[in-house]
């Protein structure tokens, strides 16, 4: 019994052995340079792989900033993973870093470590040499050149401008077609002759102070809108009637001006009750009764009307008419 249990012990053995063979034979690392020789200062490319079994954990080497003591980690490029495309379950990563130095020398670099579970698999050393730039000690030492002069000639800068040159043309160009466009244009436009409202300021007056009426705004409660209408038509009856500025101004600057105008002692105090009841309703919120309402109306009426005889006879001397 004892023989049986022996064999079986070394059959397991050897099945473990060939497994952990097949596995070794399945992993590969590598490590490679683009070149083993850089001269001072210039760069090369450090390539490492790991050809490992799909699904497997890999711990790739972490490189520091510098290796072998002066060669130094320029740059780290992104992993790039990859599967074998006869053999799906065969996959590979690969790592690419930018390695420089600044130090002549010849360097060693180490091997790196893969790790995969309890297992560690190690690339071979790299030797990088790193040469110094040739200096020839038998040629004297000499100043550094200084900058060539070099003609710029109008041709050069016509020749570095010439799209803003164009443009430029261009834009005169259409400048001159539109205003000889607009020029022509106006010369073959008729002329219109501005026709005059010959209408006297009294008929005028009186046909919007109707039209206001027909309104009924204060019958709606639109009081402030009414006295503001009312006095704006009698304002622009004022400034045509005796050539004054009524607009923008005040109701004692209206009367200032009015004081040497043929304006009789009635008439103006007509117009004061006016304009002075209308300025309480449209800055002091004045709520006057409909009483009020109507006769400012019919006040605006008549003065309108006492002051049209002696409008139309001044109208007519300034004509030349009487």
């Amino acid at each position: 019994m004892r023989p049986k249990i022996k064999l079986i012990y070394l059959l397991t053995l050897i099945l473990a052995g060939f497994s952990f063979g097949l596995k070794a034979q399945t992993i590969q690392v590598e490590a490679k340079l683009d070149t083993t020789s850089i001269p001072l200062g210039d760069q090369t490319q450090l390539h490492l792989s790991v050809r490992f079994p799909a699904g497997s954990v890999i711990e790739f080497p972490l490189l520091k900033d510098s290796i072998a003591g002066k060669l130094q980690l320029v740059s780290t490029n992104k992993a790039d993973t990859s599967f074998n495309k006869d053999d799906v379950s065969i996959q590979t990563i690969r790592q690419s870093y930018t390695l420089t130095s600044f130090d002549p020398g010849t360097y060693q670099i180490p091997s790196f470590i893969f790790k995969i579970k309890t297992d560690s698999f190690k690339t071979v050393p790299l030797t990088l040499q790193v040469t110094s730039v040739a200096i020839d000690t038998t040629k004297g030492i000499y100043d550094i050149k200084q900058p060539l002069a070099v003609s710029y000639t109008f041709a050069d800068w016509l020749k570095d401008n010439w799209h803003w040159i164009a443009l430029a043309l261009v834009l005169i160009s259409s400048i001159v077609g539109i205003l000889y466009y607009l020029k022509k244009r106006s010369k073959n436009k008729p002329a219109v002759m501005e026709v005059k409202d010959t209408t006297p300021a009294h008929v005028l007056a009186l046909n919007k102070l109707s039209a206001l009426r027909d309104k009924k705004l204060w019958q709606n409660n639109l009081v402030k809108d009414y006295y503001s209408e009312l006095s704006d038509i009698l304002r622009e009856y004022l400034e045509k009637r005796y050539a004054i500025k009524t607009h923008e101004q005040t109701t004692e600057e209206i009367f200032l001006a009015l004081k040497y105008k043929d304006l009789d002692v009635s008439s103006c105090e007509i117009l004061r009750q006016i304009l002075v009841l209308a300025d309480l309703v449209k800055f002091a919120k004045e709520k006057p009764l409909p009483a009020d309402n109507e006769k400012i109306m019919d006040d605006a009426v008549r003065f309108v009307t006492q002051t049209q005889n002696t409008f139309s006879q001044t109208t007519a001397e300034r004509n030349g008419l009487v």
